[in-house]
């Protein structure tokens, strides 16, 4: 059998070449920007980080074995798995607990406002205010800090929370649980929100006590919401910066990636070692936000 061809008019063509024009015409600005703020300054730092401190000398590795070997560098990391573990199980636990407590009560609006008030003010805000609420005078002077009063209004010693080594890491935790929690319990409840009464009234029914019912009933039933929360804040923790960098500088053994990146950049112009700690904080980031979108993609494809 005869196959048959099928032609082109020349005006189809030419409408063709001209709606690929105006396409290129309307993406072009999109395409400058993306190459100039991001896929430049990417693959830069990438090649700057195999460089000496002043660009000049091709070092290899050197740089990136610097931060896995070097004792500092070391406490870095580690202060980093720190808040990566802690801040995100106080932050999405605590959101998750509240959100439940509170869900279809009385004074839920109050409670969720007053938790979500913290949100509206800025890192810098916060860490000049916890400065403040931790700030230690001598024993033989007033308190001026709102926790030391509090500790020696019951009769103990003032203590130097963001001096004290072991100590000074789960101070500044706190703020960021402080600022974050009202983040996750808004929208953890709003998912709560869709669960349908019918299923929660049938699980009663069929026995299951508040536990059960929180476990087996609600958690499977906001699982996508908890994983986009939860990949939030563990991007959000990796780069932490701004309260550390406020409230401590990066002293007493608090230092992190971000405030160490800063370090070497700006104090040390050492630019080889900061775009190694950009490359690795930017690695630590990519399997979150990878898994992330493949799980939206396939909570899409069931749909």
């Amino acid at each position: 059998m005869a196959t048959q061809q099928v032609t082109t008019s020349p005006r189809t063509r030419r409408t063709r070449s001209s709606n690929y024009w105006w396409a290129l015409v309307w993406i072009t600005p999109a395409l400058i920007l993306e190459i100039t703020f991001f896929l430049y300054p990417l693959f830069n730092t990438l090649l700057l980080s195999f460089y000496n401190s002043t660009s000049t000398t091709f070092v290899g590795l050197r740089n990136y074995q610097q931060v896995f070997t070097n004792p500092a560098f070391l406490e870095v990391i580690k202060n980093n798995l720190l808040w990566l573990v802690l801040a995100t199980i106080l932050t999405v636990g605590l959101g998750l607990l509240i959100a439940v407590l509170v869900d279809r009560v009385k004074i839920e609006s109050v409670v969720k406002s007053a938790l979500f008030l913290p949100m509206a003010i800025s890192f810098v805000a916060a860490g000049v205010i916890w400065r403040f609420v931790y700030k230690f005078d001598p024993a033989d002077q007033p308190q001026t800090g709102l926790l030391n009063a509090v500790v020696t209004f019951f009769g103990g010693q003032p203590h130097a929370w963001l001096q004290d080594s072991t100590l000074s890491n789960f101070m500044l935790i706190l703020v960021y649980t402080w600022m974050w929690t009202g983040f996750c319990m808004v929208i953890i409840s709003a998912a709560l929100k869709g669960i349908p009464d019918e299923i929660l009234e049938a699980a009663k029914i069929d026995g299951a006590n508040r536990f059960t019912l929180f476990w087996r009933v609600m958690v499977p039933m906001i699982q996508s919401t908890l994983v986009v929360v939860l990949t939030t804040m563990i991007i959000s923790i990796l780069k932490i910066f701004d309260v550390v960098y406020i409230m401590t500088g990066g002293n007493f053994h608090t230092d992190v990636v971000a405030m160490e990146f800063y370090n070497q950049l700006f104090q040390f112009n050492n630019y080889g070692l900061a775009s190694a700690l950009a490359v690795l904080l930017l690695i630590t980031v990519i399997p979150v936000m990878y898994i992330n979108v493949r799980r939206i993609r396939e909570e899409e494809a069931l749909r």
